[in-house]
């Protein structure tokens, strides 16, 4: 493989209260429920003799927290980067779809349909999100050519990595599995994005793992909301 290629390990954060009830998170700072917990630890665990040269994350806590971990067993620091954070949807945020449907139809047919000039009320156009999504991950992967890095982020972050690597446009419906605490492999060549592997997941499926304890802590004091 060339020196000048970045190898990248995206990731999105573990499950958080919110994400079980599909409520839209956006910027709101929710924590990992239990069953994230787990995951985080589970998925620092797979990663701990992965040669990794930088760890990037979100600085909301649940993206934030499931970084930690995997730092923590790589040995490195972790470096926050705002420009990581999920998608804002202003006066969505903390709503179900169906509650947004309901109160704002035409504005939920809009966002239904991933018209790419549309934003919530207060919120970003889903083309200013890619753009900026994008345009953070050419920036950490153009400054560790020949070396490997994980970016820890968002459900709707990884849709945006996942449409530069395969070449697909913003409105093309999603039919693609983005995953809590999954392992997705792309690679920057100095002009672009282009996928190894999706959805990796193996490390959360092993036998003689007990993940009971983790689940029933999952509610957290709060009702749970989508990423």
């Amino acid at each position: 493989m060339s020196d000048h290629v970045t190898r990248l390990l995206v990731i999105r954060h573990g499950e958080t209260a919110w994400n079980t009830e599909a409520r839209i998170q956006g910027h709101i700072d929710i924590p990992l429920n239990g069953k994230g917990r787990w995951q985080a630890e589970r998925l620092a665990q797979a990663l701990a003799d992965e040669e990794l040269h930088a760890i990037y994350s979100s600085d909301l806590a649940r993206a934030r927290y499931t970084a930690e971990a995997v730092a923590q067993a790589a040995g490195l620091p972790l470096k926050l980067d705002n420009t990581l954070r999920e998608r804002h949807f202003g006066r969505f945020e903390g709503m179900t779809q169906e509650e947004v449907a309901a109160q704002w139809p035409e504005e939920a047919r809009r966002w239904r349909e991933r018209d790419p000039a549309y934003g919530p009320h207060g919120g970003e156009t889903l083309q200013a999100f890619y753009d900026r999504c994008l345009d953070a991950l050419t920036r950490l992967a153009q400054q560790h050519p020949g070396q490997s890095i994980a970016v820890v982020a968002h459900g709707g972050v990884l849709d945006c990595f996942y449409r530069a690597a395969n070449g697909l446009e913003l409105d093309l419906p999603r039919n693609w599995k983005i995953t809590n605490a999954s392992v997705n492999r792309l690679l920057y060549n100095g002009e672009g994005f282009s996928m190894v592997g999706w959805a990796d997941n193996r490390h959360l499926d092993e036998p003689g793992i007990d993940s009971s304890v983790a689940l029933d802590e999952r509610t957290d004091g709060m009702v749970a909301r989508r990423a």
